[in-house]
């Protein structure tokens, strides 16, 4: 018979592969809703993301010997500036993808861009280290501001506010994190080579995050909005 300890074992060793299991599906539920949200199908969203993770992970680098996660940009001093496939290269071609195919008009997208930038910027530091940090809750204020300028923006017109909100909240958060504070990074002294990865973190990063999360937020409140208009 198994006794009181052994099956107090084998109950927590279970958590610990049934919690994991749990966050990754509640992570699976909450991006392809948000794929779904933008016009993808489930499919299409499975597929997005599978690859910017490979790409974004390196996984075809071991086999081909070229880099296709890190994109070498340029370097300064001791700096070598690249940008991630997966967690930047990826979400500005969907941006631009749906900003086109959605007809998102531009004045409108530019300046949701512009204000989701000064958000970043504010909310974000360089740090030699790490690169590009924000800490929490703050990093969820551009996740915010996307989603709100999303909803003021495309409130008539709600099969377009994912795209908007995605759209700005990629591109605004490279802008207001990478490139302003660009500068102030690279600027720092090292003793030694140094590389500065835009969208580093692959699908975790915050450019990565900020559109899904923000598309997220727009879902929740237009789904509210149309359980109180049916009431």
């Amino acid at each position: 018979m198994l006794t009181v300890s052994l099956i107090g074992t084998i109950a927590l060793w279970l958590l610990y592969i049934l919690i994991p299991i749990f966050f990754l599906y509640l992570g699976y539920l909450l991006v392809t809703r948000a794929f779904q949200d933008m016009g993808f199908s489930t499919f299409e969203a499975i597929i997005i993301v599978f690859f910017s993770f490979l790409f974004g992970a390196g996984f075809f680098d071991e086999f081909t010997g070229i880099s296709f996660s890190n994109i070498y940009l340029f370097t300064y001093g001791s700096w070598h500036i690249g940008i991630n496939t997966g967690g930047a290269i990826i979400p500005i071609l969907l941006s631009c993808y749906l900003t086109i195919k959605n007809k998102l008009q531009p004045t409108r997208i530019l300046f949701a861009i512009i204000v989701v930038a000064l958000i970043t910027f504010f909310v974000t530091m360089p740090d030699p280290e790490k690169g590009i940090v924000a800490r929490f809750p703050y990093w969820l204020l551009p996740v915010i501001g996307a989603s709100f300028l999303s909803l003021w923006f495309c409130w008539q017109q709600k099969k377009k506010a994912a795209p908007f909100a995605y759209t700005c909240g990629t591109i605004g958060v490279i802008i207001g994190a990478d490139v302003f504070h660009l500068y102030t990074l690279i600027s720092t002294e090292l003793t030694s080579t140094r590389n500065a990865v835009i969208g580093g973190a692959n699908v975790f990063d915050m450019v990565f995050l900020t559109g899904i999360l923000a598309v997220v937020v727009d879902g929740i409140f237009i789904v509210e909005k149309r359980i109180k208009a049916k009431e």
